[in-house]
């Protein structure tokens, strides 16, 4: 049998070998029956779908490509993000949303940053609970520029501005730009500011229940209690300032009190200026003397002479003219920016632009007591220091403005260095104590260019770290415009970008090198 499939194969494969129709000895033994058993066709290797391949722990085993003999040594760490750091330094801090104003470059991840501050107060992914601002900085590492390029951008994104104080005209340019006139305050001039307003406060009081009453009047008489205290906390005698006590307050508040005609009821409150306080505690009247609880008018007047004298110096010293009229001047609050300027009153000295300052912070308070919902107002404080620098009450005034940041007015305070704040006053003294806290009121700092002789106050006041510290000692002095960002806890390396047009906007050098 074996012979006969023999003989079958090879003429069956000498025919399959002559035609290719012929058939095969699988086919042959198929056509009597037989099937023989199929080999299982060789797996077609399937492509690799994968984009990339990786490398073993010795690399590729192929010439040139770096193939190690022993494998590389590798550990494994386990830490908090606020460990990570301080191993791994140059990893960047996790970026802020893409929301608000574009300012530059972060340097550490090589994005956009952004700036938007009451965006940030809403967000729970990131560490700010107040949208106020300090921005510290040599002259010349372009602070105020950063600070004028970010209130220009953040107009297009629903805020407004209000410069409350231009000592130096760098915000006229700005102003200009967007078909708004600023304001000039100075000897000579009709503009006038009176202090003592009420502001939108001392509307439909008429038609107020005895509730809102109550409140208005705590509001009112409180505001302008704190600047009263303030101006006269600002005046020296000698080396001394001027002592404010609580007989000073009582006496204060009821002639304010007797003035607006709060004090006999009346329905419709009067508005009343500061020389016409100076000449009703110059000329008591009875029931004022009785209310103040002094047994005679000499008694009256020899107790509150430091009070009435440092009163006084405001209606007929250097700022005559300027705080002790009517408010003259219409402001209209619908614009996207509005400012003040003071530079008429440089020449008269650092005391005298600080009062200045005082007032139109006590003026701008009540002029957005009553702000509508979603009204963001972006409220320069520029030369801020000045004001610090009048005493304690001066600080407290500041500080109350701070500490209403939630309402919609953010302050922008701009000084040239964080311990600008600790030297309100003798070290330990309540100025200082109160000006030194002030920097927990700011959930953001910009902090560019510093001497290197500021460093033990970064990190005293500011506790930034020797990093951080070196970067606003060092390379932020290097180049207008960089700045360590601190948003919350976290801290940026940023360049801020000008346009053209903003370069020129906001150049501060005008009295250096000329205006053309």
């Amino acid at each position: 049998m074996s012979s006969v499939l023999s003989r079958m194969n090879g003429h069956a494969t000498g025919r399959a070998q002559g035609s290719a129709t012929g058939r095969d000895v699988g086919r042959l033994l198929a056509d009597f029956g037989h099937d023989l058993p199929v080999a299982p066709a060789p797996a077609m290797e399937e492509k690799d779908a994968r984009l990339f391949r990786y490398a073993g722990r010795r690399g590729p085993r192929r010439a040139g490509r770096g193939w190690a003999t022993a494998p590389a040594p590798v550990s494994t760490w386990r830490m908090t993000s606020d460990q990570a750091p301080v191993l791994w330094p140059f990893i960047a801090t996790p970026g802020l949303p893409p929301t608000g104003a574009w300012m530059g470059i972060d340097q550490l991840s090589g994005g956009s940053f952004y700036v938007d501050p009451f965006g940030w107060v809403v967000r729970d992914d990131i560490q700010v609970t107040n949208p106020n601002i300090f921005c510290f900085g040599n002259p010349g590492v372009g602070k105020s520029a950063t600070v004028k390029a970010m209130v220009l951008r953040l107009l297009d994104f629903g805020y407004r501005a209000l410069i409350l104080g231009d000592v130096k005209d760098e915000y006229e340019k700005l102003c200009h730009a967007v078909g708004v006139e600023p304001f000039t305050i100075g000897p000579g001039l009709p503009a006038r500011v009176n202090p003592l307003a009420f502001g939108p406060l001392g509307q439909g009081w008429a038609d107020l229940d005895p509730v809102e009453v109550q409140r208005r009047s705590s509001l009112v008489f409180g505001r302008w209690l704190t600047l009263v205290r303030g101006l006269v906390g600002s005046q020296r005698i000698g080396d001394s300032l001027v002592p404010f006590g609580p007989s000073d307050e009582v006496v204060v508040t009821a002639a304010l009190q007797e003035l607006t005609g709060y004090a006999a009821g009346g329905s419709r409150l009067v508005e009343v200026t500061i020389p016409q306080l100076w000449h009703l505690l110059d000329n008591p009247t009875d029931r004022l003397i009785t209310q103040c609880r002094y047994a005679s008018q000499r008694q009256f007047l020899d107790e509150t002479r430091l009070l009435r004298d440092a009163l006084g110096q405001l209606v007929t010293g250097a700022l005559a003219g300027l705080f002790d009229d009517h408010t003259s001047i219409d402001v209209d609050w619908r614009a996207p920016i509005q400012s003040l300027s003071l530079s008429r009153l440089e020449p008269l000295g650092d005391e005298a632009v600080g009062i200045a300052l005082l007032c139109l912070n006590s003026w701008g308070r009540a002029m957005r007591e009553t702000a509508a919902p979603g009204d963001l107002r972006l409220v320069v404080r520029d030369e801020s220091w000045r004001q610090l620098r009048l005493g304690p009450d001066a600080v407290k005034s500041f500080d109350a403005d701070l500490r209403l940041s939630r309402r919609g007015d953010l302050q922008i305070a701009v000084a040239h260095k964080p311990g600008d704040l600790p030297s309100a006053g003798a070290a330990g003294s309540q100025a200082a104590v109160i000006a030194k806290e002030m920097l927990h009121l700011a959930d953001i700092k910009i902090l560019h260019g510093q001497d290197a002789a500021v460093g033990d106050d970064l990190e005293r006041l500011l506790a930034l770290g020797p990093i951080a510290r070196n970067l606003v000692t060092g390379w932020a002095r290097h180049g207008k415009g960089r700045a360590v960002w601190g948003v919350g806890e976290q801290l940026y390396k940023v360049q801020t970008v000008l346009h053209p047009l903003e370069k020129h906007l906001t150049f501060t050098n005008d009295a250096i090198q000329g205006a053309g």
